[in-house]
């Protein structure tokens, strides 16, 4: 039960929304930008050993195999669609968080920095200029691409 509602959660809405904005944008003529959020662990596994005693805003945390499951969905979701919408000029692609700090205690924040090469997790405006720059024309020439935002962390 809880991995199918994470799983429509994570992965399942990210294909209706996508599946109505897309439809929109091909009944209006074409062209646009849709970015689908994925996660790190989309992309690499977690490390268990920075769990230990980790929480987010009080609960302990971890990073369920249905988490990276949908997340890695996301990724092939996103190269799919822009495989599909690409003749009628719609772009697709993922943007990939890696560690954004956003309530997690003091103990997973620092064993997931230094996990990274620049040695500490993202604040959350950090992500704006990728977001920006895919959903502006300055990336008229990228679809089906995943942006990894990480610090560093998948260049280890």
């Amino acid at each position: 039960k809880q991995w199918r509602e994470i799983m429509a959660i994570d992965l399942d809405a990210m294909f209706l929304v996508a599946q109505s904005v897309g439809r929109h944008m091909v009944r209006r003529g074409g062209g646009g930008s849709v970015i689908q959020t994925a996660s790190i662990y989309g992309v690499v596994g977690a490390d268990q050993r920075i769990y230990a005693g980790s929480e987010y805003n009080g609960r302990p945390i971890n990073t369920p195999a249905v988490y990276a499951a949908a997340k890695a969905g996301v990724i092939g979701l996103t190269r799919h669609l822009a495989a599909y919408w690409a003749p009628h000029k719609i772009r697709v692609n993922a943007l990939t968080p890696g560690g954004v700090e956003s309530g997690q205690n003091d103990t997973f924040k620092q064993r997931y920095s230094n996990r990274v090469p620049l040695g500490r997790m993202a604040a959350p405006d950090e992500m704006v200029g990728a977001l920006i720059y895919l959903a502006s024309d300055a990336s008229s020439y990228m679809t089906g691409q995943n942006i990894v935002v990480d610090g560093g962390l998948t260049a280890w």
